[in-house]
Parts: structure tokens; sequence; C-alpha cells
């Protein structure tokens, strides 16, 4: 069954995508703000989720997870001088906003399931195409910063409930999805 916060954040990103979609146009600037919107947002619910729920080490782990992302790319964007797309600076890669809406989605969706991960992944890709539209960031800055984010949620985010887990796995030959669950 799905929760009221899990149909609001559902609610809130079929309303944002409904709104993209019936508008003909927007301009970079409403982009860029949407982008700031969407990001920050996720960020904040990934705090503010765990919060309603008492669920203290879920907070921390949120803040551990987002804070490593964004670390992550403000230190990768002090190194790597890529020009964006709007010639406005050499900040172009990589794309915070998306790292950080990235580990937002990646903690909701393994501290608390796919019923938080799907409408949060769906705001996250939101923000990286808001960040490519805007002309911030070219489509490899911020399918490199949801690789970032991904990879800091999984490492650093533990199920709340250990019943059912979802883990990536790669060899050498080949990659998935692995799924167990506790009886």
């Amino acid at each position: 069954m799905i929760n009221g916060v899990t149909r609001a954040l559902t609610g809130t990103a079929i309303f944002m995508a409904t709104t993209l979609s019936s508008t003909a146009a927007l301009a970079n600037d409403n982009w860029d703000k949407f982008s700031d919107v969407t990001a920050y947002g996720l960020v904040a619910a990934s705090l503010a989720i765990p919060a309603y729920k008492d669920d203290w080490q879920g907070v921390k782990q949120a803040g551990l997870s987002v804070g490593v992302a964004t670390g992550t790319s403000i230190l990768a964007k002090s190194v790597i001088h890529e020009q964006r797309p709007d010639h406005s600076d050499n900040d172009s890669f990589p794309s915070n906003h998306a790292a950080m809406a990235f580990a937002a989605a990646t903690t909701l969706q393994k501290r608390y399931g796919w019923e938080y991960g799907l409408p949060a992944y769906g705001m996250a890709a939101l923000t990286a195409y808001g960040r490519v539209e805007a002309d911030k960031h070219h489509w490899g800055d911020v399918a490199a910063s949801a690789v970032i984010g991904s990879i800091s949620g999984w490492f650093f985010t533990d199920a709340f409930d250990n019943k059912v887990q979802v883990t990536p796995w790669v060899d050498r030959d080949a990659a998935g999805i692995a799924v167990s669950f506790n009886w």
C-alpha cells in the first residue's frame, strides 16, 4: 500500500511532468529554476522522510550520501574544466544538481523501497533533463553525475526493512540486479 508521503512525491512528479509536457517551450532560465527546485526538493525529502518516520539512522545516511556526492562533484569541477553549453564558465562537468538528486533518490529507494524510489528517480531524471535544457550541462555531465550520486547512495545507505534486498552486481562478463528475500 502506498502511504501519504509516497503519494505526495508521486503526485509532485506527475504534476511537474504534466506541466512540462503541456508547455510548448520553457526558457533556459525557467529550466534552471525548475532543476533547482527538483534537486533541492529531493535533498529535503531524503532528509525529511526519515525524520518523519523517526528513522534518525536514515537521516544520517541520507546526509552522508548527498554530502559525499556533492563533495565529489565539487572536487571534480575544481579539477576538470569543461565549458558549459551556455559558455558562462568552465564548471560543466559534473552536474552537482544531478549528483545530489540521484544520491537522494537512491537513498530513498534503497532505504524504503520502490514506492519511494520510483517517484524520486523520476524527479532526479527531470533534474538532469532540466540542467541540459537550461544549457548548464551536456548529457555526459548529467549521466556521470547520476552515476556519482547513485554510487554514493548505494554505498552509504542500508535498507530500513531487510526482508527484501535489491542489489546491483557487476563482474567481468555481465551485470544485473540481484533480488533476495528474507523469510
